[in-house]
């Protein structure tokens, strides 16, 4: 979005929405080869969260 319309946006930071700030986080241990393991349904149902995400409140940053 940024990249594609900066004309819409001014120069400053902004705060990515919780689910595309865990992306970037996830790409990013991509990189430096850090692998992930999926949280199981139960695992997710027992910390109430969904399955694939976000895992912390939008308040929350990294």
């Amino acid at each position: 979005e940024l990249w594609n319309h900066s004309d819409k946006y001014e120069n400053k930071v902004y705060t990515l929405p919780k689910h595309l700030d865990e992306q970037v986080a996830r790409l990013h241990l991509a990189k430096i080869g850090v692998e992930l393991t999926e949280l199981s349904q139960e695992q997710a149902d027992y910390i109430g969260v969904p399955k694939e995400g976000p895992f912390k409140p939008e308040h929350y940053r990294y």
